[in-house]
């Protein structure tokens, strides 16, 4: 027994020392890189070359030493970070060109990931060295872009440069040693025009065809709807919502509207806050499958599927559970100017909740929206119809829109997906529910 009590003792001490030691180095390493220019890597080696500390002490007092940023006479500038699930990416375009002048923050290179166009600006004052990269190539984050020399270059160097590579006007030296013209010279006639050559006849029996290249954007996006349509359960459920009410609202406030808050009374605003609060109201709609857990969100972040010339985007509207009609209209506008123009940044695609699709602005009568993973449930709004509808005991004509709700059926079932549809039908058919919260 007291062999035992003096054998633990010593273990204590021992571990005692040990822990004074790796304290000391610790101190030591940290009074070495603040008054010494001891390289980091060197310091590092040195520390751990001199005293082992256990592994328990390490993940208590790990310095963790953040690298400074140093302007060096030239540079390379790599692709930076584009995005927590994008790696990789297709250079579109080299807006300039080696030996050009460029200004901080200037644009230099493009890069077209599966969800956005990312520009690659300067990041000084200086002159392109030489480019390390061709459009068309397809680089990862982290890849060499081009080199850049810094430096202030005066404004009117890039002219004066322009001006001495263009070819002096040869043609004028031999004409000014050739003898003047006379006084009266006689005008020449101008030579016969050539005859035109016959336009070939269209052949009706030709039939040409041309390639594409489809975009990065493109592929991807392909790629992402297939791998939904592969691995969720998926089905639509489909109802008829009655416009009328909403149109009426519409026309009476429309130039108020407008007038108070800057920006046109939609639709689109009206549908974003009935599927808001429906999906607040059915928790499973608002949710989606991560590895064997279901993530259930307590907000709502709202995708807004926009059609470009570069393909389908879907910049998401946040926290629109707090949003009013003016600032949904005025949110979903400047997103749709961006995407349009090939501007939106990567946050403005990132995450979301749901989506709301709406194929009536292209005169769709009714379809099946796409879901867009992980999200497990999308909103279709089509055309707008007047049909023969039974309301207040006799046949009327109604402005009628078919909407449809295509969901995950693994973790939805048909009653929280036909309840959430009939929610919006509600809400849209009365818009005082949206104001009254019911």
């Amino acid at each position: 027994m007291l062999r035992s009590l003096v054998g633990s003792e010593m273990c204590i001490r021992d571990r005692y020392q040990r822990r004074v030691r790796d304290l000391f180095a610790v101190v030591m390493l940290r009074v070495l890189l603040r008054h010494s220019r001891i390289p980091l890597g060197a310091a590092r080696h040195a520390h751990s070359a001199a005293a082992q500390p256990s592994a328990h002490f390490l993940r208590r007092s790990t310095l963790r030493v953040l690298p400074a940023f140093v302007r060096h006479a030239s540079s390379t500038v790599v692709v930076p970070s584009m995005g927590e699930s994008i790696s990789e990416g297709t250079v579109v375009a080299l807006l300039k060109a080696e030996g050009d002048v460029v200004e901080e923050d200037e644009v230099v290179v493009q890069i077209e990931t599966d969800k956005v166009t990312v520009d690659v600006p300067s990041p000084g004052s200086g002159k392109i060295i030489k480019f390390t990269c061709a459009e068309d190539d397809e680089v990862e984050v982290g890849a060499e872009l081009f080199e850049i020399e810094f430096g202030e270059v005066p404004k009117d160097s890039k002219p004066e440069a322009t001006q001495a590579a263009a070819p002096t006007p040869a043609p004028e030296a031999p004409a000014a040693s050739s003898p003047a013209p006379s006084a009266d010279p006689k005008p020449q006639p101008p030579p016969p025009a050539a005859p035109a050559p016959p336009a070939p006849a269209a052949d009706p029996s030709s039939r040409s065809q041309f390639k594409m290249p489809l975009s990065h954007i493109q592929i991807r996006s392909h790629q992402f709807l297939k791998d939904s349509q592969d691995t969720a359960a998926l089905l639509t459920t489909f109802n008829e919502v009655n416009m009328h009410n909403l149109i009426s609202l519409r026309g009476k406030y429309k130039e108020m509207f407008e007038k108070k808050h800057g920006v046109e009374f939609g639709f689109m605003s009206a549908f974003v806050k009935a599927a808001s609060t429906a999906l607040l109201n059915e928790p499973s709609v608002n949710s989606s499958i991560v590895g064997d857990e279901q993530v259930i969100y307590e907000y709502t972040d709202i995708g807004i599927a926009t059609a470009t010339p570069h393909g389908l985007v879907v910049p998401v509207l946040r926290d629109t559970h707090t949003m009013s009609f003016a600032e949904t209209e005025h949110a979903i506008g400047d997103l749709g100017i961006k995407a349009r123009e090939g501007n939106l940044a990567i946050e403005d695609m990132a995450g979301g909740t749901f989506t709301i699709a709406n194929a009536g602005v292209f005169g769709a009568l009714m379809g099946q929206p796409m879901l867009k993973a992980p999200q497990s449930a999308v909103l279709g709004m089509h055309g707008i119809s007047q049909r023969p509808v039974y309301v207040n005991n006799e046949v009327q004509l109604q402005p009628m829109m078919y909407v449809a709700l295509t969901y995950d059926h693994r973790i939805i079932d048909g009653r929280e997906a036909v309840t959430f549809l009939k929610h919006v039908k509600e809400q849209i058919e009365d818009p005082r529910r949206m104001v009254l919260d019911l």
